[in-house]
């Protein structure tokens, strides 16, 4: 995928797994949209830090940015960061499919 993505994390341990985990994500889901974004940030980030555990406090934000268009963006929470960043960017593909079908 020949896209610049961007990817920030907030309260929780960035390792070189998430960093794949989240590549992986998006060739799986929004690669075939990849010639129409300029590009894709991504935010993950743990609301109880990552000495504690809660219910839902992961959390991924994706913003992709088609060109000549508004950004899109899908969230979404859970207790598993890997599961949180492949149900994100699943939602964001059918955001995307629908965004630019109208194009």
């Amino acid at each position: 995928m020949d896209l610049h993505i961007e990817k920030r994390f907030a309260g929780l341990n960035h390792s070189p797994a998430l960093d794949e985990e989240i590549d992986k994500a998006l060739e799986r889901t929004i690669a075939r949209f990849s010639d129409r974004l300029t590009r894709v940030e991504v935010h993950c980030k743990d609301e109880n830090s990552p000495h504690k555990s809660g219910a839902n406090d992961k959390r991924c934000l994706m913003e992709a940015r088609p060109r000549g268009m508004d950004p899109v963006v899908a969230e979404e929470s859970g207790d598993d960061m890997k599961l949180v960043i492949r149900e994100t960017a699943r939602t964001l593909e059918r955001v995307l499919e629908r965004r630019l079908k109208k194009d």
